[in-house]
């Protein structure tokens, strides 16, 4: 029988909650404890029929718990260090995306990981979506080159708003959602991006004046393809076509038609940001007279997973690799690449100028 996994787990809001709930019903890992500066961790333990250990410091919880595996779910702007706190304490570790706020942080935590021989798993949430698998595989039948064109605007509120908030302290929207679907175009056009420009506005008083709430990014790949993303945080949002999800090539079309996630209201749940239900792929055949040859065909998801359950898969994956020793390398890259594309929109934003890569 395989040895349960401890695992230490500091963050305990919006992801470090359903990362700590996949935890607790996986007999694979075993929660040590719970880390949090502020109440999200009573509040978290007491969704649980097992009461576990809470901590307000990081480094005290993990001095005294001598975890196997560390779960990274703090804001951007501490993952670097604790994330190098894990590794010198010999521990895998699960990071929430981005892998850190600086590319060269990055590439240190990533560096870390294979010295220490550890795993290292970033959370690209939509990596263990089967519709989202789909999605991209569908996009390979399409020719080259390809247009892609994504977005994701929060209208957020509430303890969202405060959420994001606290995110734009160090990081903008377009890296901090950016990075997801940087990661799927690469995935879909398997071509190396080759420069990115963008823009970008700040819109609230409420954020750091050198930070912006809103911002739109273009980025180009050695195929000729090109890609559009658009993010947007805060109450000033608009709901109409906040989930635009599409890939389009010589021979037709694939759209992700969310029509119920897509809905008024539900630009700030975040259940509603991997959501699929249906795909509708286009064929773009013509006959001798123009017309369409083939009608658009649906594809239905059944297999329609829920944030919980990405969160449950994601686990899953990272007990794989630790038992299963799964060579992570390419895991790895590809999070700091996308990471290095999406800063450099970023640097595009603040320079006015085309960034070549």
């Amino acid at each position: 029988m395989k040895k349960s996994i401890n695992i230490l787990v500091v963050g305990c809001g919006n992801m470090g909650a359903s990362h700590a709930t996949a935890y607790h019903r996986d007999p694979g890992f075993t929660i040590v404890g719970l880390v949090s500066t502020g109440e999200s961790k009573k509040i978290l333990n007491a969704r649980f029929d097992h009461q576990y250990p809470l901590f307000d410091s990081y480094h005290d919880a993990l001095d005294l718990t001598r975890p196997d595996a560390v779960c990274i779910s703090t804001y951007p702007d501490t993952h670097e260090s604790y994330a190098m706190a894990a590794l010198e304490k010999g521990c895998h570790v699960f990071i929430e995306k981005p892998l850190a706020d600086t590319v060269a942080g990055s590439e240190r935590v990533m560096q870390a990981a294979i010295k220490a021989n550890k795993k290292l798993v970033i959370g690209y949430i939509l990596r263990h979506h089967p519709s989202w698998a789909k999605f991209v595989d569908l996009s390979h039948t399409l020719g080259k080159p390809l247009v892609m064109r994504m977005n994701l605007n929060q209208q957020s509120h509430g303890y969202m708003w405060s959420v994001h908030k606290n995110l734009m302290k160090s990081l903008s929207p377009i890296v901090d959602c950016g990075v997801h679907y940087i990661d799927v175009m690469c995935q879909m056009t398997r071509s190396n991006p080759i420069q990115v420009s963008a823009i970008g506005a700040r819109m609230t008083n409420e954020i750091p004046s050198s930070n912006y709430n809103y911002g739109q990014l273009q980025i180009k790949f050695e195929d000729g393809s090109v890609g559009w993303y658009e993010a947007g945080w805060g109450p000033m949002m608009s709901e109409t076509a906040f989930f635009v999800k599409d890939v389009i090539g010589p021979k037709g079309c694939v759209s992700i038609v969310a029509k119920n996630a897509g809905s008024k209201g539900k630009s700030d749940d975040v259940g509603s940001h991997t959501k699929t239900e249906s795909l509708r792929y286009h064929h773009a055949d013509l006959n001798e007279k123009d017309e369409f040859i083939k009608p658009d065909d649906w594809i239905d998801m059944h297999d329609e997973p829920d944030h919980q359950e990405l969160c449950n898969r994601e686990q899953s994956y990272f007990l794989k690799a630790i038992h299963e020793d799964l060579d992570l390398s390419d895991h790895m890259q590809d999070a700091v690449n996308s990471l290095r594309v999406a800063f450099a929109c970023d640097e595009s934003v603040r320079t006015g100028e085309v960034v070549k890569l």
